[in-house]
């Protein structure tokens, strides 16, 4: 490796590093706060306590929006693996004019601000009729979380030989069978790593989920949002903290059951 070379690999891994430093420093610095004595956010803190870990143990408020956010991702996740299996499967397998176009409308929420996907929804569904706060969010949250399935879903399609389930069947298997024996373990790791990022983008999910709820049904970031607003304090720390212990969880599980390398390239 010549000199130009070193220098040139040197400055890349200085600047991935400093990359990544300014990712993780408000993580850091969220968990910091969070464990806190202080009734501000304020770094260093006078001393380290579980204050906020029990205050927020004892929010009622809170805890039933974490009930509502985990119940409707849940649900829209559900939704959004059989829909986006078959609708991947349909468009793979199909034969018809517009599948590039068909996959594109499919993943086309990802590359639309949520404020904009929010508007739009919430005119449909008046327009529509729709009154209901549970269905209207449901359905919300299945746009947004779909397109994770789609597109993993479809590029894991993409690798499997269909000729095995043909086989399977003249062995005396049905066709349900077939499928269930031989196509879903295969696409299992497909199913695992979408489904985990969209239960997390329905968590997480506020620019349109502001749209849908009211004072009865909230999700976790709206009640954060109008906690930060009417009575901010360390407390809202403690939230994010356990968010993202949420997130890193996931991709344990993630990493135990299908490994991040083969994650990332579905």
């Amino acid at each position: 490796m010549t000199l130009i070379e070193r220098i040139a690999s040197g400055l890349v891994w200085l600047l991935a590093a400093a990359t990544v430093l300014f990712l993780l420093t408000p993580l850091a610095v969220t968990v910091a706060v969070s464990f806190g004595s202080s009734a501000v956010f304020t770094l260093p803190s006078p001393a380290w306590s579980l204050r906020w870990y029990e205050a927020l143990g004892r929010s009622r408020d809170l805890w039933g929006a974490v009930a509502t956010s985990i119940q409707l991702a849940a649900l829209s996740t559900g939704l959004s693996l059989l829909l986006g299996t078959l609708a991947a499967i349909g468009i793979l397998r199909g034969r018809f004019p517009g599948r590039e176009a068909a996959i594109t409308f499919l993943v086309s929420p990802l590359m639309l601000p949520g404020l904009v996907l929010g508007i739009a929804m919430l005119e449909a569904f008046r327009g529509a009729g729709l009154r209901s706060v549970w269905i209207s969010l449901v359905l919300a949250h299945v746009v947004i979380t779909l397109p994770y399935v789609v597109r993993t879903v479809y590029a894991a399609l993409g690798l499997f030989d269909f000729t095995l389930i043909d086989a399977a069947r003249t062995l005396g298997l049905s066709y349900p069978r077939a499928v269930a024996k031989v196509m879903v373990p295969a696409l299992a790791p497909a199913f695992v790593t979408s489904g985990m990022f969209a239960f997390l983008a329905s968590m997480d999910n506020y620019p349109i989920s502001i749209f849908f709820t009211n004072a009865w049904t909230k999700t976790l970031p709206i009640q954060m949002l109008q906690y930060v607003e009417e009575s901010p304090d360390p407390m809202i720390a403690a939230i994010s903290s356990l968010l993202i212990l949420l997130a890193m969880l996931v991709l344990v599980v993630g990493d135990r059951m299908v490994g991040l390398r083969r994650m990332a390239d579905l």
